[in-house]
């Protein structure tokens, strides 16, 4: 029994993030062309060196075929402060998703580099409530900032955290899964808060940011969870609450150092309030949190 129970504890940390290849780069960000939206939420550090050349990200890749990141975020969470960007009983619709791929291989050989994007209602630990709201099937990223836009824009009534009357702070989850032939890639983007931090250039912390937070996370910083990381291989998903990635200069276990990064992903959102009209629907959306 002794036996079994370490070959699985092998298997475990052999298949977990912490075995991916990570390379540290230097990118700066497209702030401003992204397509018209009411709101956005991003829960990723964003540092500009003194230059202004860019900030500091972690590229992580290795995949597996079936692999899947994710990443959950909850609309005006004042602990994120995203309440300044969102408010929490009108932004209802998610319109567009933007995601940080250091690789690009997907526009080159797009059936081996295929991602398929999903979207579900998600519970305060990031873990999918209910089925998938909606299936991207099988799209490509370039190299950089891609930006992909829901037509019509998805309806995030059914995941709000407080029924109301008026409904409030809708949560979701977004995954992202590999479903090339070819796993190694794309090579996703993590903020970093190492080399931001030590970086001889300049880079100092806090500069600009998404988000005004403290490192190491989430042990001295405003996050009661973290937001993002790898959910394992396949659905159901078979790691929830995901496995967090740390900092790929933090040796320790757990990353006490500089703590655990986030995917650079941001959605942008439509406040126009919720659509549901029927009073049952309110009753059903309590009935998935108690």
């Amino acid at each position: 029994m002794k036996l079994l129970m370490a070959i699985v504890l092998v298997l475990v940390i052999a298949t977990s993030a912490f075995a991916l290849e990570r390379k540290a780069y230097t990118m700066r960000h497209d702030y401003g062309s992204e397509p018209l939206y009411d709101c956005y939420l991003c829960y990723y550090y964003y540092i500009l060196n003194t230059q202004g050349t860019g900030s500091s990200f972690w590229g992580y890749y290795g995949w597996d075929p079936g692999d899947v990141v994710g990443k959950f975020f909850t609309v005006g969470d004042l602990s994120m402060f995203s309440g300044l960007y969102c408010d929490p009983e009108a932004c209802f619709a998610l319109e567009q998703l933007e995601v940080l791929d250091f690789a690009g291989f997907g526009t080159i050989y797009p059936d081996y580099f295929n991602i398929t994007f999903d979207v579900f209602c998600s519970d305060d630990v990031g873990c999918p409530v209910g089925p998938s709201l909606y299936n991207s099937g099988p799209v490509v990223t370039g190299f950089g900032w891609n930006v992909f836009t829901f037509d019509p824009p998805i309806c995030l009534d059914d995941c709000v955290v407080y029924p109301g009357p008026p409904p409030s702070h809708p949560r979701i989850l977004i995954t992202a899964q590999c479903t090339g032939t070819e796993g190694l890639y794309p090579q996703w983007g993590f903020d970093n808060i190492s080399t931001a931090a030590t970086d001889p250039y300049g880079r100092e912390m806090h500069d600009y940011s998404c988000l005004d937070a403290l490192y190491p996370r989430p042990y001295t910083s405003h996050y009661p969870t973290i937001h993002s990381g790898y959910y394992g291989n396949g659905f159901p998903l078979p790691i929830c609450p995901p496995e967090w990635v740390p900092d790929g200069r933090d040796t320790n276990d757990p990353a006490t150092q500089w703590g655990y990064i986030e995917l650079a992903w941001t959605i942008f959102l439509i406040c126009q309030g919720p659509t549901a009209t029927e009073p049952s629907t309110w009753g059903n959306i309590k009935s998935i949190y108690r």
